[in-house]
């Protein structure tokens, strides 16, 4: 029989160790948001911020959640966390990503 619980609590520990590492440089509220994001993006299978907000089960108000995570995003990303983020992909799969650090400029 398998155990669910099990293999969503592995599934779940791999996608936050991924968002750890290619979010190394961020500041703790900035990780915390790269790995929430991560993870519901993939629990809803959008990129919609409203599916993204169905899957983070608050209390709040769905509109007051979309405005928050709207606003975060609106900052950017710093730039040393933009190279570090590219770089931990580049040592992953260097091949399909070589063309993005060519056209982004650090």
């Amino acid at each position: 029989m398998v155990n669910f619980t099990s293999k969503t609590y592995q599934m779940k520990r791999e996608i936050l160790t991924f968002s750890n590492k290619i979010s190394r440089k961020f500041s703790k509220p900035d990780r915390k948001f790269m790995a929430d994001m991560n993870y519901d993006i993939l629990a809803s299978n959008s990129c919609l911020l409203t599916d993204i907000v169905d899957q983070l089960h608050e209390p709040s108000k769905k509109l007051n959640s979309v405005d928050r995570l709207s606003r975060h995003l609106s900052k950017g990303t710093p730039k040393d966390a933009l190279h570090a983020y590219l770089t931990c992909l580049k040592k992953w799969c260097p091949a399909t990503l070589s063309f993005i650090s060519m056209t982004v400029t650090l």
